[in-house]
């Protein structure tokens, strides 16, 4: 099926998605097998995400497919990064809307607000269990660092890449 043929909405993160975007992400790490330690999975920020990207310079988009949270992604000024460095976050979507475009929607618009926010590169963390994630980065123009910026706590993430806007 298309994208065309499901009503897609994607809006700014509401306070009642909390828990069940959590869910989502704590659920799709899971079936990567990649829930371990030092991940979104074990971070106490993922069960309160409204709050935390209330902060300036950040935004959280949701997705919705046929009227069902499916997922989400977004932009936050992870502390310790860079001058004018934002990073793409917690970028999930349940595994019926992967594959219809959603994820490239999420990047893109996640993308788009940060050079109106006025950051100059896109930073993320990812795992290698991520394989079709790694390709979309790719297929953006994110290269791959030797090492992490900042200091997101995320220390199961193996593989950090950047974008130059």
């Amino acid at each position: 099926m298309s994208i065309t043929e499901h009503q897609i909405t994607i809006r700014p993160i509401k306070q009642s998605d909390n828990k069940e975007l959590s869910n989502i992400i704590k659920n799709t790490l899971r079936e990567f097998g990649a829930d371990r330690p030092g991940t979104v999975a074990h971070d106490p920020t993922t069960d309160t995400l409204f709050e935390l990207f209330r902060q300036q310079g950040s935004v959280y988009y949701v997705a919705e497919k046929d009227n069902k949270l499916v997922g989400g992604g977004g932009i936050f000024p992870t502390p310790g990064l860079p001058r004018h460095t934002c990073e793409l976050v917690k970028m999930y979507l349940i595994k019926e809307a992967r594959g219809l475009g959603l994820g490239r929607q999420l990047i893109q618009q996640s993308i788009d607000f940060a050079k109106e926010a006025g950051y100059e590169y896109v930073y993320l963390e990812t795992m290698p269990e991520l394989k079709k994630a790694l390709a979309t980065y790719a297929k953006f123009g994110f290269k791959y660092l030797d090492a992490p910026l900042g200091n997101t706590g995320h220390f199961g993430c193996e593989l950090w890449m950047k974008l130059k806007l």
